[in-house]
């Protein structure tokens, strides 16, 4: 009876040790003060994309970059976050939870959902790609880009 429980014991040991190690990956700058994304295991977490501006800013005549209303800057950030993915192997259907950070629109001072929203149906639910990722959508009174309406962060599993 103690043998057979012993060797149970070290053949649970033996399995325990023998699975697989989760492996973590940052895909990171060093100039950057955050990781662009963390690879843990088969799940991407790609950090909060921003917008590029419509309009560069101009020093010599005193003009600043103009990154447009939410609408623009979700014409903006989308294509961004399918380029990140893509350069990762993945893609917008692999997108499995998204998180929308919304701030004031710069023309009315309100919340523009739709102006987000009309873009986002151009990448999830059509017919080309119908997939649609869990979402969850919050109203901030400011982004840490003083410029930005909108930041959006998503998490995408590789299929196998």
């Amino acid at each position: 009876m103690r043998k057979s429980l012993l060797a149970a014991a070290m053949m649970a040991a033996c399995a325990c040790s023998m699975q697989a190690q989760t492996v973590v990956k940052h895909i990171q700058d060093e100039k950057a003060a955050i990781a662009k994304g963390v690879w843990v295991g088969d799940t991407y977490y790609l950090s909060g994309q921003l917008a590029s501006p419509v309009t560069a800013a101009d020093p010599a005549k005193g003009t600043q970059a103009d990154y447009g209303d939410t609408k623009v800057q979700a014409a903006s950030i989308f294509p961004k976050i399918q380029a990140a993915l893509k350069e990762q192997g993945l893609d917008m259907k692999d997108v499995v939870k998204m998180t929308v950070f919304l701030g004031p629109d710069p023309n009315t001072g309100k919340l523009d959902f739709a102006g987000m929203q009309s873009e986002y149906v151009k990448y999830f639910g059509t017919k080309e790609q119908p997939n649609k990722p869990a979402r969850s959508a919050f109203q901030v009174a400011a982004l840490a880009a003083p410029w930005a309406v909108l930041e959006i962060e998503v998490i995408a599993v590789k299929s196998k």
